[in-house]
């Protein structure tokens, strides 16, 4: 998307100068994925040997993420000492290259809530000192993050940094962020057509959506308390942009044949002139891996340059990538698109001055 001629690319780290590393949560091999996912149906298999080189070398620089195999376990120290490892992966990373931002893709955490031990960073420090560990998993990679010095972008629906503590920590080091939770699919339609609805005056009286996912993430939504968090996520949305509370039940579903593709299924009840009984039916049928593999390139670009020119805090115009844009109740996807080409001429201006 960076590429579009509206979105001025001056300052954008070039595609081929992007390294990848990173902590990962399963010990696969990234080859041996890519021949998953050629094997799904997902990624072209012409394109597998011209990349098996790259993968190989990016497998060198994956280290083993907090509590999985090859990790050593929970830290003695607790979890300031886990957020302490982290911090000396990513430096060693950055030693390498110009720019670090990092990109939380692992899957949807249940709610989480660091409380009174979250509402500055003192506190959170006080609760690590008398030896608890007041963070979600999601929220311990962004404090190291912020800690090495990086920009960071909350691409699931999990705590990450959407925590006071964590939240001031990155203002005192002028550091940029984003968030939350990817708008790749289903929602990314309900962005489009809700505003439809109510600027046609098209008064909607229920709208019902049924997911229906596999692999990785469908089988951790398979909780209901990990999807919890992403459909509500779905449905503040579509709350704010039709204008009221609307009825209808909102399912996400775990089916394994499906693998790494997504079907969703939405009907919208609403009265036209009259009142007029009418409906809305469609269907989207799409892998959300790979609708959501460019836009982590396009976040990590922006994001990398916004910390180039001297942004901090929360990138708001960065909502039209998101289901929950953190700090923006705008959720209408135009008007998103709008702020987001403006605030990109800004930077791009800065860069070239």
């Amino acid at each position: 998307m960076t590429e579009l001629p509206d979105l001025d690319s001056t300052g954008l780290a070039p595609f081929d100068a992007i390294v990848v590393g990173g902590h990962d949560v399963v010990d696969t091999p990234l080859a041996k994925r890519a021949e998953d996912l050629v094997a799904g149906g997902v990624v072209p298999a012409a394109l597998l040997e011209p990349v098996r080189a790259e993968l190989d070398r990016t497998e060198q620089r994956l280290r083993p993420g907090l509590g999985t195999r090859g990790s050593d376990g929970p830290a003695a120290g607790g979890q300031r000492a886990d957020v302490e490892r982290l911090v000396r992966d990513i430096e060693e990373f950055a030693a390498g290259v110009d720019r670090v931002v990092v990109v939380d893709v692992s899957s949807t955490e249940q709610p989480h809530d660091a409380g009174a031990d979250g509402a500055s960073y003192a506190a959170l420090e006080a609760a690590w000192d008398a030896g608890r560990a007041p963070l979600a998993a999601s929220s311990v990679y962004a404090c190291a993050a912020l800690l090495a010095g990086c920009g960071y972008v909350a691409f699931t629906p999990s705590p990450g940094i959407d925590v006071p503590a964590l939240r001031e920590l990155a203002d005192r080091r002028g550091l940029p962020y984003a968030g939350r939770d990817g708008k790749t699919g289903e929602t990314l339609v309900k962005s489009a057509l809700a505003p439809m609805f109510a600027t046609r005056a098209l008064a909607v009286r229920s709208w019902t959506s049924i997911n229906l996912l596999g692999g990785g993430d469908g089988a951790t939504l398979a909780d209901p308390a990990a999807a919890s968090s992403k459909t509500q996520a779905k449905r503040s949305g579509l709350d704010a942009m039709i204008g009221h509370p609307v009825d209808g039940p909102m399912h996400i579903d775990y089916v394994d044949d499906l693998g790494d593709w997504k079907t969703a299924w939405d009907h919208v009840r609403f009265d036209g002139f009259l009142g007029t009984r009418m409906t809305l039916q469609f269907t989207w049928q799409g892998c959300d891996s790979t609708l959501a593999a460019p836009l982590v390139l396009d976040l990590a670009r922006l994001v990398g340059r916004a910390q180039d020119v001297g942004e901090s805090g929360v990138l708001d115009a960065l909502g039209f990538f998101f289901k929950s844009p953190l700090d923006s109740d705008e959720h209408r996807l135009a008007q998103q698109w709008e702020a987001l080409t403006a605030w990109s001429a800004r930077c791009a201006e800065r860069a070239r001055s």
